[in-house]
């Protein structure tokens, strides 16, 4: 978008009463920001949902000073900004009625048809939840996704590690402008995530990590994603927040099961117990409710997982691979009937089996041996 125009949304986004679902109502009527400030009384009042109020309102100048400030900051910093009507704004958020009209990134993004899911918990992750994280993400990360987070204590900052560590793109969205970084200490980690993803964020330069911020930015981490992964939480907390949000949304959650005195394993079992979440044990819990193909897209495009010489197999693996190879295609389900193993294991013993190069999905939740 160019100068003008931003100047513009920004100013229409410091209106009083005017709030992303608003701003987006008036830009589709009257075709651009600029335009609506432009526009006759008489077609302002033709627009549903808009009132007497709000169109006073429009005629506040002090906007336009605000947003000269904002527009300044953003140059000098080269903060890119994503338009929700252009292209490089993620596309999912699209979809959502009230996804910021505007975000503000730094970093190295490439969101264009790639597999995205947030990882969020609690701020005091215990060693069981941080271990399954960093094995959650290591399986996944064949499968090449972008890891995103809200780049706070706990989970969120154990998750972008993890993402890093293996060098996969990871975006932390935060409840502040991008003046500035809470916390304080995890600051040594942003050079690296603007290496390979950065940060995103709808709050100009002049916004502090207020408490109502934190809530707001939870949107944006379950809205950009297919999926929602909940590693921990207590019984109430922002991550639950997130999940119910994700489920507003129509997108898949999950939560990690826990034991039914753990206190930051409470919020995951009522996830689980009323039906929000879907149970994870596995990275191949998340590939096959999500129906993810290992072949496409990869990390590497152009590596293809090979059948390795002298594979050593265990009793089930075994089992299952000869059932292929005497059977040929066969669906999930039949495997998991006439290998008399449940689907929640079957998956899982798949997906290694899979990364060992010794069998392939197909179209239709079909494997097949190779």
């Amino acid at each position: 978008m160019n100068t003008s125009e931003l100047f513009h949304v920004l100013a229409l986004l410091r209106i009083e009463g005017v709030g992303d679902i608003v701003a987006k109502k008036l830009i589709s009527h009257c075709g651009s920001a600029e335009n609506v400030f432009k526009a006759k009384l008489k077609a302002l009042k033709a627009i549903d949902g808009i009132g007497q109020v709000l169109i006073q309102n429009l005629n506040d100048k002090s906007v336009f000073e605000k947003a000269e400030r904002e527009v300044q900051y953003i140059q000098n910093e080269k903060i890119k900004v994503l338009y929700f009507l252009d292209d490089d704004y993620p596309d999912r958020l699209k979809h959502c009625i009230d996804g910021p009209v505007l975000l503000f990134a730094s970093g190295n993004f490439d969101f264009q048809n790639r597999r995205m899911i947030s990882v969020v918990g609690t701020r005091q992750i215990t060693s069981y939840g941080t271990e399954f994280c960093k094995k959650l993400i290591e399986d996944l990360a064949i499968f090449n996704p972008v890891i995103v987070s809200g780049f706070a204590y706990g989970v969120d900052i154990v998750a972008h590690q993890a993402a890093m560590e293996h060098d996969l793109q990871t975006i932390g969205v935060l409840a502040h402008g991008l003046n500035q970084i809470y916390p304080k200490t995890h600051k040594k980690y942003v050079a690296k995530m603007e290496r390979n993803g950065g940060f995103l964020t709808e709050f100009w330069s002049s916004s502090n990590p207020d408490k109502e911020n934190f809530v707001k930015r939870n949107r944006i981490v379950a809205g950009m994603s297919e999926a929602t992964i909940v590693i921990e939480s207590a019984e109430k907390g922002g991550s639950l927040i997130t999940a119910n949000v994700a489920n507003d949304y129509n997108r898949d959650v999950f939560a990690v099961p826990g034991r039914i005195t753990d206190k930051y394993s409470q919020g995951c079992n009522d996830l689980i117990k009323t039906q929000r979440a879907n149970l994870i044990t596995s990275a191949a819990d998340l590939v096959y409710c999500l129906n993810w193909e290992i072949h496409s897209p990869t990390k590497n495009e152009n590596k293809v997982i090979q059948k390795q010489l002298f594979v050593s197999l265990d009793f089930e693996e075994q089992k299952i691979y000869d059932y292929l190879q005497q059977n040929g295609k066969q669906s999930l389900d039949i495997v998991a009937l006439d290998c008399d193993l449940p689907i929640f294991k079957l998956s899982s013993v798949l997906l290694t089996m899979e990364l060992k190069g010794i069998i392939r999905p197909l179209p239709g939740k079909l494997f097949e041996a190779i």
